[in-house]
């Protein structure tokens, strides 16, 4: 069974261009969420982990490789997964496959999967670094409320209480709530929450 994977950050965002030539696919998924969830936790991620688990899927295409996840970590361990299970992964920009048309492992490929992912790993986060200058800026300013409507705390002194900063580190590292409930000792409200405050903050900047 072939499908075809993509993802996009609002209900706004149009991923038409990530799904052209869809001839051939049994399936073309979309998924509009945070790039901050892990993959298998998307809505249309976990379907395509139920087809990975009935022995359905034999191909995945994506557009790009950051829409497997949003970190190093995260990317390289779906891609390690699904290639353990003999999946072919294809992604179209750039050009890349885990398994070439011989079965064997496009040895290529993934090198430059891996830098690539790298790399867009440290250009996310230079992204926070300016966030958080905006961020302080806005403080200096008297613009920044850090505030959410409800809450009795800032955003900023509930991200940096220990546990919290703990658990927003192990999102960015694309652990699964059940991960990361297991390393931290903590609720998946909790994680949530850590996960909507952070969000939230980068509204303001």
């Amino acid at each position: 069974m072939k499908v075809l994977y993509s993802r996009v950050s609002s209900q706004s965002q149009n991923e038409e261009r990530q799904i052209q030539n869809t001839d051939g696919f049994d399936y073309v998924l979309v998924d509009r969420c945070s790039g901050l969830i892990p993959f298998w936790e998307r809505p249309q991620g976990s379907q395509i982990k139920k087809l990975i688990d009935s022995n359905q899927l034999t191909h995945l295409e994506i557009h790009s490789i950051d829409r497997l996840g949003r970190n190093t970590l995260d990317v390289l361990s779906v891609w390690k997964e699904l290639s353990e299970k003999k999946i072919t992964i294809i992604c179209r920009n750039p050009n890349l496959r885990n398994i070439d048309d011989n079965g064997k492992e496009d040895k290529f490929s993934q090198l430059m999967m891996s830098i690539l992912s790298t790399m867009s790993d440290f250009e996310r986060s230079l992204i926070r670094e300016r966030q958080m200058e905006g961020i302080k800026l806005r403080k200096e300013k008297g613009l920044y409320q850090g505030r959410q409507i409800g809450t009795k705390e800032s955003n900023e002194k509930f991200l940096s209480k220990p546990k919290n900063h703990e658990i927003f580190k192990l999102l960015e590292r694309g652990l699964k709530y059940s991960e990361i409930q297991k390393i931290v000792g903590c609720s998946p409200n909790l994680i949530k929450k850590v996960r909507n405050v952070y969000s939230k903050e980068l509204e303001l900047v």
